[in-house]
Formats: structure tokens, sequence, C-alpha cells
């Protein structure tokens, strides 16, 4: 059990917190067709936007209401219609996500009752994601709770298929390996929302004006009607029961699926619900994953590292670690959660990259995102690169730690660093 404890600094300097409305944003992006708009200021949109391009290296449709101080205090409803029209012209999109920002709810204006009142011939998903109500993850679960809650239709169930809902923290390279690991067991997954072919980096040639890949609309109606629901992450367990309460039927809620026991978890269900064997490829995989547990815990053993991440990656990062006998020597989560009680470390830190550079010295290796960078070379501390913002390597939105395959690259990941820095 950890004890969380909560930053007393007067000022936050270098920030870990994200905005709800990026979260919100990039789960609208799993969604086929679909475009996110958010509701305030240009610099609201542009802010997250800016972040989005840089992290995946791509264009990335989104769209602002740009809402003015004139609509600041008489109401965003002209700033709304307007945007819509706007979008249904131009974009033709398929759904629009409309992720809102403190700036509209710190006016209490009344999104929900606005959008009810407009004949519109395509779904807008109303995600309520203002900055103080949270980080990244809970403007993601915000968005994925919506589309849960209006879309997905109730009807005769349809053998062998999953619906998955993915967690904040998974990569499109993630979701693609999970999405293969189902599928080898003749299932078939509908993940919501799926970043595997929206955000994967494919060239096409053309600019798309809305999300080119992701789940389709079909499809994420047809998700109601599936045998088994798959929830990957603690973040995700109020949209799971908001599943449950909705359509009469059980969830399994995996916390994560990076480590051995984790996958094994999953490969035990999908067993379950296929009554087929694992593939041998998957065995071999498997085989690989405990030689490279072999050759690494001489390395990761006793080693004392610093995380810096997004509530449901630093759990399953710190049960990881703690798996493979390295110390947790401080943990930083930007929000509180109630699974960060459970960490097998003394404490959690609930503030930003401050807190964690004054825990970090002495570390081993540390593991943040692109902006702990600077202090990992202040420090002389290796960094491994996780999370978000990553805008300093290539790459990152196809690599993949889940699995077993993917926890085997991590486990080499880790222990490179630690070789690299330690070499005569």
């Amino acid at each position: 059990m950890a004890q969380v404890l909560t930053s007393n600094r007067p000022v936050v300097i270098n920030p870990l917190k994200l905005s709800p409305a990026l979260g919100g944003a990039l789960a609208f992006l799993g969604i086929q067709g679909a475009i996110p708009l958010i509701h305030g200021a240009q610099g609201c949109a542009s802010f997250a936007k800016v972040l989005l391009v840089r992290h995946f290296r791509e264009a990335i449709p989104l769209a602002t209401t740009a809402l003015t101080e004139v609509g600041v205090i008489l109401g965003g409803e002209e700033a709304i219609q307007t945007s819509l029209e706007t979008l249904l012209a131009k974009a033709q999109p398929r759904l629009i996500g409309l992720c809102s920002t403190a700036l509209a709810e710190t006016r209490g204006e009344d999104i929900a009752g606005i959008l009810r009142e407009l004949d519109l011939p395509i779904p807008v998903i109303y995600a309520y994601t203002p900055d103080f109500g949270g980080s990244l993850s809970d403007g993601y679960v915000q968005a994925v709770a919506a589309l849960v809650r209006g879309l997905p239709q109730p009807g005769p169930l349809i053998p062998d298929q999953v619906t998955v809902l993915a967690g904040p923290d998974l990569t499109p390279g993630e979701v693609a390996d999970l999405k293969a690991l189902i599928q080898a067991f003749g299932l078939t997954p509908l993940v919501i929302p799926d970043l595997s072919t929206a955000l994967d980096g494919h060239f096409t040639g053309d600019y798309a004006s809305v999300s080119p890949g992701g789940i389709t609309m079909a499809e994420l109606r047809q998700a109601g009607r599936s045998v088994h629901v798959l929830v990957i992450g603690e973040a995700l367990r109020p949209v799971a029961e908001l599943w449950r309460e909705r359509f009469q039927r059980p969830y399994t809620l995996l916390p994560g699926v990076t480590g051995l026991a984790a996958t094994d978890a999953l490969v035990h269900c999908l067993m379950t619900w296929s009554q087929r064997q694992v593939p041998q490829h998957y065995q071999c995989q498997r085989q690989q994953l405990l030689d490279a547990m072999l050759d690494t815990h001489f390395y990761l053993g006793g080693k004392r590292v610093a995380l810096a991440l997004e509530p449901n990656q630093l759990a399953v990062m710190t049960h990881f670690l703690v798996s493979m006998g390295a110390e947790i020597q401080v943990a930083v989560s930007p929000t509180p959660a109630p699974w960060l009680a459970d960490l097998p470390c003394e404490t959690v830190i609930v503030g930003d990259l401050g807190d964690w550079e004054q825990g970090a010295a002495g570390a081993d290796v540390l593991i943040a995102n692109s902006r702990g960078a600077a202090i990992a070379q202040a420090l002389g501390i290796p960094l491994l690169r996780m999370g978000w913002p990553i805008f300093d390597r290539l790459g990152y939105h196809l690599r993949s730690y889940v699995g077993y395959r993917g926890t085997a690259q991590l486990l080499f990941d880790l222990g490179n660093l630690l070789l690299a820095t330690h070499a005569p």
C-alpha cells in the first residue's frame, strides 16, 4: 500500500498534467470519419493540436468553436451552431466529438441542452473535458463514456465478437498488437476507440479533413451486441460499469497487458472465450519473454526507478517493475486516482515534473515523457521515454510494450539503457 501525497507547491513551473480536452480529442480520433471540435477559445484548440501533431508527426483534423469574449459572456450557442454548420459543409464528417473547456464549463453553459435543440444529420457527442476536470486520461475516459452512452445499440448477441474498451495509455501500435492477439484465437475485436488504423501514420498522399481510420460507425453501433467485453485499464472502470448497466452483461477488466502475468491473464480469457489452444506463434513469444526476463533481471534487480506518468500507466509500470525486482524511488502522477494507493511503493506524489526532479536524484533510470529529457540530462540519469507527449523520438506511435513480445521489448529497452550507462 502506498501513501498518496499531494504536492504543496504554490505554483506549477514544469507541469506533468495535460489538458483533458486533448484526451477527449484523442479518443474521438479513433472513430473513422470523426472530427473533434473543442468548444473554447482558439488557444485551447491550438494547444491540443500542436501536441497531437508533434506527438504523431501527422496532420491532425481538429476544429474549434473559437469562443470570443462576447460568446463567453452572452453564451456560446451561436459559436457551436456556426461551427457545426461549417464542419458539416466543408469536412462532411460522420461524427463530431464536442469537447468542452474550462472557459465554457466555468460559465455553466448547457452544452447538452444546446445540442438537443439542434436538428443535426449526424451524431454530435458531447464530452465534459474542462481543464479543472483532471488530465489527459480523464478527458479520454469522458469521451469514451460519452460514446458508449450514445452509440452502441443492443440486439441479438454476435458469437465470437469481442468489444474492447482500450485504455488511454495504449499507443496505436499496442492496439494493433492486441487486435492481432484476439484475432489469433478466431475472435473478432471491435476496439473503442481504435487508434491502430487512425493514428498509425499510414501514408495516403491526401490530407484528411476527418479521421482516416478507426472503428466505423456501423461497427460502433454493432459493438453493443458483442458476446464478450474486454476492458483494458482501471481508468475505464466507470465506463465498464456504464456498459454493464446499459447492456446488462458482465465485463472483464485487466489493469494492463504488460508483463508475463498480465498477458497470461488475457490469453486465459481468450482461450476460455474461444475454446481454442494458444497458437504456436504466441507460445514461442511467451518462451522468448521468459528468456528475456532471465537475461535482464541481473540488470533490473535492485535498480531504483523514478516514474512520472498518467495514473493508469503509472500503475501498470510500477507493478511490472516491482515484479522484476526493481525499486520505485519516486512515482508521480498528475492527478489522483483510487488505485494509486494500492501501488507497491512507499509513496505516490500527485504533482508535477518539479516534484519528480526532486525525488529522482540518485535513481538508476527515469521513465517520463519527452519533457523529462532536460531533467534526465541535468541529473545524468538515463531516460526511457513513455507517456505524453513524445516529440524528440521517431516512431513512438508504433512502439508496443504489451503482450509477450512487447514486454520483452520493454525489458530490452530498459536493460540496454542501464548497460549503456554502466558500460566501461
